[in-house]
């Protein structure tokens, strides 16, 4: 079910800012930018070892990480687990109770099935399981 984690969200303001720190003063590399509309979020990807770390910066004050900004400020909005089926880990978690956000998987940047867990039934992190587009049956 789960394989390993796939990604730590991380909410910025500005991409363009936060760059200037994971880049320069930590020598990662960005693999690329992505708007992903339906979450109305600007993404920015960078591997370390087998984990990578996605910065979320909102494209609408809509925007639940424009949300999160708000409340919380800057920092690790989620954490994100790959699975190899997506549904199947969604229907563990419901049999186990736990609240989900999203019934059925969503498109997520990268053309992954996501879906996430409300952080009131997993101790307060928000938690999203992701599916690569080639694991669908």
């Amino acid at each position: 079910m789960i394989t390993k984690i796939a990604h730590l969200g991380i909410a910025v303001r500005s991409i363009a800012t936060a760059r200037l720190v994971y880049e320069g003063a930590l020598g990662l590399v960005c693999e690329g930018e992505e708007v992903v509309a339906s979450q109305q979020v600007r993404t920015a990807l960078f591997t370390v070892g087998d984990t990578h770390i996605e910065l979320l910066e909102p494209t609408s004050p809509e925007s639940p990480i424009a949300k999160f900004l708000d409340t919380k400020g800057e920092g690790i909005h989620h954490i994100a687990y790959a699975t190899d089926n997506i549904d199947a880990q969604l229907q563990a978690a419901r049999e186990q109770g736990l609240r989900l956000i999203h019934e059925t998987p969503i498109i997520g940047a990268g053309g992954k099935r996501v879906a996430f867990l409300h952080p009131k039934s997993t101790s307060g992190v928000l938690t999203e399981f992701c599916e690569e587009e080639n694991h669908r049956a």
